[in-house]
């Protein structure tokens, strides 16, 4: 399978926006973020994602099969250091190698701007732990209960893959 890799354009904040609540509303679990919290949000606030962060887009013809972004820190004892966020693929591009081609244009990216990249994941996400391992990125620390859903509390594995 065949996938354009690029940028979300500040034009394009419904289409970032249904994928994003699709994301949040299937997978609970998975985001620091809420859907109903994300869902109350205007288009604007989509519009200002896509304007404040770099949002990967992974394209088969025009449909957006998933997402990456990336952030970087601010400040000058952290403009060093960037933040992999918001990974999600849809169901009908798992498994193709899309989630791979959105990592590694995020890391394409921050090579010229951050040392280094970090990420949290879920510990029980066992499939993103294992691409994330392999392209690199190495844990260095565990966050008890980061996230409470639904009265259940999650881990979260801190990440980290150094550039230079």
């Amino acid at each position: 399978m065949t996938f354009v890799i690029r940028r979300l354009r500040a034009d394009e904040p419904a289409l970032y926006r249904d994928i994003r609540l699709e994301a949040l509303r299937l997978h609970p679990d998975a985001f620091g973020a809420s859907f109903e919290d994300e869902a109350a949000r205007p288009l604007a606030f989509f519009e200002q994602r896509l304007t404040g962060n770099v949002i990967f887009g992974g394209f088969r013809d025009q449909e957006l099969l998933g997402t990456a972004g990336f952030m970087p820190e601010t400040g000058a004892k952290r403009a060093h250091k960037a933040h992999f966020w918001g990974m999600y693929v849809r169901a009908a591009a798992r498994g193709t190698g899309l989630a791979r081609q959105l990592v590694e244009a995020v890391l394409d990216h921050a090579k010229d701007r951050a040392e280094l990249v970090q990420l949290s994941v879920v510990s029980g996400n066992v499939p993103a732990r294992r691409l994330y391992a392999s392209l690199g990125f190495e844990p260095y620390g565990i966050e008890e209960r980061s996230l409470k859903v639904a009265g259940r509390y999650l881990d979260e594995v801190h990440m980290v893959r150094r550039l230079v």
